[in-house]
């Protein structure tokens, strides 16, 4: 299996190419945004890709999933780029105001449990340089970096069975080298960003 390398540069210059897909906001739709974060490898070898892992809370639809830092767009952000950025300093005590903004991918819909919501996530992909110390709060319980190539080449991806709606479902996602399953809206903002890295990418076999 090959895989390719994907630099900051090269994730940078596909943004700027692509016109990504948005949503209308009707009245009662609830925005939201989050932040997907880069950075070069140590040693220049490759990208790296940020994840939190999301704390258990009662009634959360995310509650203990892989995600990437974000969540609702409130009155004083003044767009969907500027609530990511604050999501993620109040999540992990990143500030993204230094770092290099590369562009926006596709909103995707919110579909919890395979249940739709009215509501829209915007995703911004920032690119950082070395390696920031994070402060999490109460909302997030690990942050993880992960090589970004095995993830868009299909190494790493993989199933887990689920319960949904009472019955046992498979769902496809990525393993990450700790152990870190990422799935569901996350799975499918990163096909969505592959496909943009690479006109040719084709989405692994799922079960």
């Amino acid at each position: 299996m090959i895989i390719h390398v994907y630099p900051i540069e090269l994730i940078r210059d596909r943004l700027n190419r692509h016109h990504p897909e948005t949503f209308p906001v009707a009245a009662g739709t609830r925005q939201a945004a989050v932040a997907v974060i880069l950075r070069e490898a140590a040693h220049g070898n490759g990208t790296d890709i940020l994840f939190i892992k999301r704390a258990e809370k009662r009634g959360d639809p995310w509650s203990g999933h892989m995600a990437f830092p974000g969540g609702h767009r409130e009155e004083s952000d003044s767009d969907l780029r500027a609530a990511a950025m604050r999501e993620t300093h109040e999540e992990i005590g990143l500030d993204l105001d230094g770092a290099d903004y590369l562009g926006c991918l596709d909103q995707q819909r919110a579909m919890p449990r395979g249940r739709p919501l009215n509501m829209l996530i915007a995703p911004h992909v920032f690119g950082l340089d070395g390696n920031p110390e994070f402060i999490t709060n109460h909302e997030v319980d690990e942050v993880v970096w992960t090589r970004l190539a095995p993830l868009v080449s299909g190494e790493r991806h993989d199933w887990e069975t689920r319960p949904l709606a009472g019955q046992p479902t498979v769902f496809n996602g990525y393993r990450l080298e700790g152990g870190h399953f990422v799935w569901g809206l996350t799975y499918r903002m990163l096909k969505s960003f592959f496909a943009i890295l690479d006109p040719d990418w084709q989405a692994p076999p799922e079960r």
